[in-house]
């Protein structure tokens, strides 16, 4: 699982800063750089943080941080399907006052 690597990439498709995405999590733009790099291992409580902050479900974020072999059953066409439609709907900057509702 590499949590870090779709966290970068959901950030970057929502077109935030490190600074921006930190600040909407509750964050240290610190400690998100290194989550962002695999230097940490952050708890479920800071990855919830971070999809709420993303406006996403935590299971995405999940899903497009699945290494190969991490998703069982699931064809490797498919699983790539599913991801570049994930990412196409993380496209575009948020607004100021989106939230994800729990």
């Amino acid at each position: 699982m590499n949590i870090g690597q779709a966290i970068q990439l959901a950030r970057s498709k929502r077109k935030l800063s490190q600074a921006a995405l930190a600040k909407r999590a509750g964050i240290s733009v610190s400690y998100l750089s290194l989550l962002e790099r695999g230097r940490r291992d952050p708890p479920l409580s800071t990855i919830q943080r971070i999809a709420a902050a993303l406006v996403m479900p935590v299971e995405i974020l999940f899903f497009l941080g699945a290494e190969e072999g991490e998703l069982g059953q699931l064809n490797r066409d498919l699983a790539g399907q599913l991801a570049i439609t994930a990412l196409e709907l993380l496209n575009g900057p948020l607004s100021d006052q989106a939230e994800i509702s729990s």
